[in-house]
C-alpha cells in the first residue's frame, strides 16, 4: 500500500474520523483532495503546513492513509502542469525529485475512514510560506492589499519602494539609448 498524508484543520478531524476524507473541488476543476506521499524526509512530507496556516488555521493535524498502489492520482507542482499516474508512481516521483518542494498530489475521489491509519499533530512550524523559494527574498509587492494579515506586514508596507512611474523615468534616462 502507498501511504499519503492529508493536512487538515484540527476542527475537521472529528468529521474525518466519522466519514473519511471527502473529495471537494480543486484548482484542476475536478473533485478530489490534496495530499503528499509519506517519504523518509519529514520536512518534504509536511512541507505544506505553514502555507496552509497562512489562511488562518490555528492547528493542523496530519491524516495518514493508505491507497492501493494502482489508484490513479494527479501529481504536479503548485500552479504547474499535472500528470495522471498511479499512487505508487506518485510516491516514487515525489521521493526521487531533486526539488520536491511545491509538489502536490490530488486524489480524485474520497477516502473511506477504514483507509485512515493514523491521525497526529506534526510540528506546527514546518514548511514554507508564500512559495518554496521565498526564504530570504523580499515580497513581490509592498501594497496594503497583498500584505494584509501577513507577518511583519507593517514593515513591508512602510518600506521605501520606488513607484512605478519613477522606475519608468529611471529607465528612460539611462545613458546609451
Amino acid at each position: 500500500m502507498a501511504q499519503f498524508i492529508h493536512l487538515a484543520d484540527a476542527k475537521h478531524i472529528p468529521r474525518i474520523e466519522r466519514n473519511g476524507i471527502l473529495a471537494r473541488s480543486t484548482r484542476l476543476g475536478q473533485k478530489g483532495f490534496y495530499c503528499t506521499p509519506v517519504v523518509l524526509d519529514y520536512f518534504r512530507t509536511h512541507q505544506w503546513l505553514r502555507e496552509l496556516k497562512r489562511s488562518g488555521v490555528k492547528t493542523i493535524q496530519a491524516v495518514q492513509f493508505d491507497l492501493v498502489p494502482e489508484t490513479l492520482v494527479w501529481i504536479g507542482k503548485y500552479n504547474g502542469d499535472f500528470l495522471e499516474v498511479t499512487a505508487a508512481e506518485a510516491s516514487l516521483i515525489f521521493n526521487e525529485h531533486d526539488d520536491g518542494l511545491g509538489l502536490e498530489v490530488i486524489v480524485p475521489h474520497s477516502v473511506s475512514r477504514t483507509s485512515i491509519t493514523r491521525i497526529y499533530s506534526p510540528s506546527q512550524v514546518l514548511g514554507w510560506r508564500i512559495h518554496p523559494k521565498a526564504k530570504g527574498s523580499k515580497p513581490f509587492c509592498g501594497c496594503r492589499y497583498c500584505n494584509r494579515g501577513e507577518i511583519n506586514a507593517y514593515r513591508v508596507i512602510t518600506e521605501e519602494r520606488p513607484s512605478r512611474s519613477s522606475r519608468r523615468n529611471a529607465k528612460s534616462e539611462e545613458p546609451g539609448e
